[in-house]
Order: C-alpha cells, then sequence, then structure tokens
C-alpha cells in the first residue's frame, strides 16, 4: 500500500488559516495547551509555537513578506513532522531501533564534547614557551622534511609604463635603510610588493603572485642570492632571491613553528582531557555514584 507523504490543498488551506488565526492575539486557537505560548500549528501530539520562530522573522519585511515567510516555515515544519510519524509508522523495528540508538549517541557527544570544550577553554595553559618550541623541534627534525621548496625574497610588480624602473631595481638590489625609505615612500605605485624578505614562503605562493614564473622555471630563477627580472603583458616583476631551501631539506623553525605549536597545544589538551576523565571515574568510585560489575565467563 502506497502511503500519501505530501500535503494535499486542503490541508495547506488548514495550515494558513492556523497561522493567521495565531497571529492576532484576540482570536481563539482551535489547538490552545495549557500554556502561555501561541501555537502555529500542530501535528499529532507536536506543537509549532510561534516562540519558536521568533528569530526566524527578518524585522525588515513588509507584512505580506512576513506572512508570506512564516507559511513557508509552518509548511516546512509539519512536511518534516508528517514524515518522521510516517518513517515511524513504515520503518523496519529493528531499522527504528537502530536510528534511535545513534540519535542517543550524537546527543551524548554534543554535550559531552561541549562541555570538554568549555573545561579546557577554561583551564588549560595556551601558552607555549620558545624552549619548549624549540625542544620539540630538535627532537622531531627528522620529521619536519619539507615537501616543497621555500624561499626568502623580496620583490614587487611595476606597471609596463614606470619610468623610474632602473633606480627601483637598485634601490631594490641593495635595500640599505635610505633604500628601504624611499621604496616605501613610492610603494603606493607598485602593483604588488613584499620587503619582508626574512619570512619564508612556498614556491609555489611565489609563483602564484609572479606569472611568468612557473613549476617549470623556477629552478632558473629561485636561486640563493639571484636577482630576477621577468616580464608580461599585466607588469614588470623584479624580485631579488634571499635563500632557498629544497625539497627533504630540514624545515626551519620559524617556518613550521605554527604547526608545532598546534601539534603541543594539541598534546596538552589531550593530556588534560585525560587526567579530566580519570579523575572522574575515581570521584565517582569513591562517591558510590559508580560501580563497575566483574563480568563472569
Amino acid at each position: 500500500m502506497r502511503t500519501q507523504i505530501f500535503a494535499t490543498p486542503t490541508f495547506r488551506m488548514l495550515i494558513l488559516s492556523m497561522a493567521l488565526l495565531a497571529l492576532f492575539p484576540g482570536c481563539d486557537s482551535l489547538f490552545r495547551k495549557e500554556t502561555e505560548k501561541t501555537p502555529l500549528a500542530r501535528v499529532g501530539e507536536e506543537y509549532l509555537y510561534r516562540e519558536d520562530i521568533t528569530g526566524l522573522v527578518d524585522s525588515d519585511l513588509s507584512p505580506s513578506d512576513s506572512t508570506s515567510f512564516v507559511n513557508n516555515l509552518i509548511n516546512s515544519w509539519a512536511t518534516k513532522q508528517l514524515l518522521l510519524q510516517k518513517a515511524r509508522i513504515n520503518l523496519p523495528p529493528a531499522q527504528i531501533e537502530q536510528f534511535e540508538s545513534l540519535v542517543s549517541d550524537y546527543r551524548a557527544d554534543l554535550y559531552t564534547r561541549a562541555y570538554k570544550e568549555a573545561l579546557v577553554a577554561q583551564e588549560a595553559d595556551t601558552l607555549i614557551g620558545s624552549s619548549e618550541l624549540r625542544e620539540f623541534y630538535e627532537s622531531e627534525k627528522e620529521n619536519f622534511r619539507l615537501q616543497e621548496k621555500i624561499v626568502q625574497l623580496r620583490f614587487l610588480e611595476l606597471p609596463r609604463q614606470f619610468i623610474n624602473r632602473d633606480e627601483v631595481t637598485q634601490r631594490l638590489r641593495r635595500f640599505d635603510a635610505a633604500d628601504q625609505r624611499f621604496l616605501d615612500s613610492v610603494g603606493v605605485q607598485f602593483r604588488k610588493l613584499n620587503f619582508n624578505d626574512s619570512i619564508w614562503v612556498p614556491a609555489s605562493r611565489v609563483i602564484e603572485e609572479i606569472p611568468p614564473l612557473t613549476f617549470e622555471n623556477q629552478d632558473q630563477y629561485l636561486k640563493k642570492s639571484q636577482f630576477f627580472e621577468l616580464e608580461d603583458d599585466a607588469g614588470v616583476y623584479l624580485a631579488e632571491v634571499r635563500d632557498v631551501m629544497e625539497v627533504n631539506d630540514i624545515a626551519p623553525l620559524s617556518y613550521i613553528e605554527p604547526t608545532i605549536r598546534q601539534v603541543l597545544l594539541n598534546r596538552r589538551k589531550l593530556g588534560y582531557l585525560q587526567r579530566l576523565e580519570n579523575e572522574l571515574i575515581d570521584e565517582a568510585i569513591q562517591q558510590k555514584e559508580l560501580q563497575i560489575y566483574e563480568v563472569r565467563k
């Protein structure tokens, strides 16, 4: 026997009527329960109240748009409830039992995860000292080998019609204090710039910023202490490469420090949670809230 699961026109009119009645406080609701809440719709023993959708209706909507939006919410809620009822009736009992178990487990996981995160946020120490970072780095160096080339460089992109290209090139290469002040003063004329050559950057990111540079020709240009100038239809790219580290080299601490910091924080968090769970079990046993029975084979 095929079960009809979609709302009929008559049902939709009934829902609309209930919604309009509920929107006028002076009207008596056909489905009023012993509660202060204002019902908008009912499916079986389940009610949708005006208070349930209060935060969902935009106050900027016109009256007609607001009514239409509320009606859509009611129909969506009703459809979900009706489908749920049909599912409980028509699905095999074993499958329903399995779903209920999954729902129960999921609910417990949500509560316990939120509680654990709140405890960790309140109690766990999130400060990682430089000595701790260095110690971990030195002990795990072999696990920090590079998967791609990284570089230190300063570069900028000039418009093709830029007049003082030679002077900018000279100052970018020399880069003393006076040069830095000059380049900063005219930096608004550059399309792109990066003067911080102390940070390590993946070669893929450099290639992304300098289109004429490709994975195929990168070894020709990305060399230690090399200056290069490339050009395309968009502009002129000047770069001074300070240093390069190749694939399989051990990554410098400054490059992987965020990763190490997160690893150490995760370890600290796991250690705290493990201690918390052990203390929880011990306290429950001492207060006779928990009793573990011996299982006979």
